[in-house]
């Protein structure tokens, strides 16, 4: 059961920043002419910002982006203004941890760096804009487990909110929004004239306990949420819009984590809704971090060029135990696609999907293997992929050009694949062969039109719970959510 907790900004002791220090004096004067008896004038003087909402953890101290010179006006480049908030406010991380609150504007800020013991919280008329000047966004590294990065050999832009070995931090709002303002990098890749990897908008490193809720993020210039090398993660209530026809804006990608929840997020973008990665080839298989135990619950895609569920292509770590169900796509290349290649190594197995919905998709399903991206030409030949123990069941799907294109690997089958109680309705011009298998193992039943000889039909009375589904659940399903509240008062003449 969630237990109440509240935070509340007229009860904080703060650094006395400047700003801060005028309000202060403007609240004394106001309170000495109370005092004096026009109390019902100050009434009529007062505004308030409260609301409740719920998080993994409340906060004993809280703060306002304007306490540190904050200026919402759209123009005013706060950068400053959030960097200094969040190095203040993580003196209080060992005395119940602090909130900074960002009111009703436009904050136009660049990268700026989380803390733990944290909430960043954004009022529903909040807009965070993303700095369109290239010199706001320092270089750091690439990943370990890739080698490189994704857009360049070199290394990559920091994201826009971006923390590396934190503990307890919430990013949240009253679904405030995030604009990436990504138009100025998508020309730049197009042109070829990037030297590093563009910047993602929320990007949590070497973390543990981490919620990133309620938020609208528009236009990123690339990934949109990218918890990496992390655990313990509550992805959940977000809306990411980007142009279908935007360069790889990818919705949420869990990468080398465990124990992640992603729930009742709605995503239109130019790429896979949701992307499991685990690194890239020879890199991936060095640093040996896997994703598992992933839960991906009532999610809605709309991606004309991409999959609605993507595992891979980088993922040579490995990716095992994620359970996906309650899936709407709309306009969307694919379902679930499964993407490895020969010199990826790795694994993908026990993969649970049920109760998908879609309309209008090229394929229902999508496995390959010879999705032949490489980072260098360092890869081994000899790393070939595990695919097993792949489930899909209780799918329906109209308007589909074709229900499902699965091609293993030479000499390295799929294998334990397994489609029940799944009827596709195909297009008025959907291909004549509505299945393409090679180098694949499994079963069916059930499956209307009827599979490739591969998935052995296994009757009409077998296809009730036949595809496993685990129904035991995940530790973070069993993460206590508790109430918070803020409130703040703020007087005027």
């Amino acid at each position: 059961m969630a237990q109440p907790c509240t935070s509340s900004a007229t009860s904080t002791l703060l650094p006395v920043t400047p700003a801060r220090l005028r309000k202060m004096m403007l609240w004394t004067v106001l309170g000495v002419i109370c005092f004096l008896g026009r109390a019902a004038e100050c009434r009529r003087g007062r505004i308030s910002d409260s609301f409740e909402y719920s998080a993994i953890s409340c906060r004993a101290h809280t703060a306002s982006i304007t306490d540190f010179g904050g200026v919402g006006d759209g123009q005013t480049l706060n950068t400053k203004a959030f960097q200094e908030a969040v190095h203040q406010l993580s003196q209080y991380g060992p005395d119940g941890g602090a909130q900074l609150f960002v009111p009703a504007g436009r904050w136009l800020t660049g990268s700026f760096n989380l803390t733990s013991h944290f909430t960043l919280f954004l009022h529903k008329d909040a807009v965070l804009l993303a700095s369109q000047d290239i010199t706001d966004w320092p270089v750091i590294d690439p990943l370990p487990s890739y080698g490189r990065g994704r857009d360049a050999a070199g290394g990559r832009y920091i994201s826009l909110i971006f923390g590396t070995n934190l503990t307890d931090v919430v990013v949240a709002g009253e679904n405030g929004t995030i604009d990436g303002q990504g138009d100025l990098w998508w020309q730049q890749f197009h042109k070829k004239k990037l030297k590093y990897t563009r910047p993602y908008l929320i990007e949590i490193m070497h973390s543990n306990n981490i919620q990133i809720s309620n938020l609208t993020l528009l236009n990123s210039p690339s990934w949109n949420v990218h918890p990496v090398y992390s655990s313990n993660i509550i992805v959940q209530g977000i809306t990411i819009l980007a142009p279908v026809t935007s360069p790889n804006t990818d919705g949420i990608n869990p990468d080398s984590c465990t124990n992640t929840r992603i729930e009742d997020c709605y995503i239109v973008s130019g790429d896979d809704c949701v992307a499991v990665k685990s690194g890239w080839d020879e890199y991936g298989i060095a640093y040996g971090m896997p994703t598992k135990q992933l839960a991906i619950r009532r999610l809605t895609c709309i991606s004309p060029y991409s999959a609605t569920i993507a595992l891979g292509s980088e993922m040579s770590g490995g990716i095992q135990d994620v359970r996906a169900e309650d899936i709407v796509a709309v306009g969307t290349e694919s379902g679930v696609r499964i993407k490895t290649a020969v010199g990826r190594g790795g694994y993908v197995k026990d993969i649970y999907v049920r109760g998908m919905t879609l309309h209008t998709m090229k394929w229902a399903f999508w496995m390959t293997g010879n999705y032949g991206s490489h980072p260098d030409t360092h890869y081994d030949p000899k790393a070939v992929p595990a695919i097993q123990g792949v489930n899909y069941r209780d799918v329906v799907a109209d308007n589909v050009t074709m229900a499902a294109r699965l091609e293993g690997i030479s000499g390295d089958p799929f294998t334990g694949i397994c489609i029940s109680n799944v009827t596709i309705g195909m297009a008025r011009k959907a291909k004549k062969v509505p299945w393409t298998c090679a180098d694949i193992e499994g079963i069916s039943s059930s499956v209307t039109p009827p599979p490739c000889g591969q998935l052995a039909d296994q009757g009409p009375e077998k296809a009730a719970g036949m595809c496993d589904f685990p129904e035991d659940p995940l530790p973070i399903d069993t993460v206590e959510i508790k109430k918070c509240s803020y409130s703040a008062t703020n007087y005027y003449v």
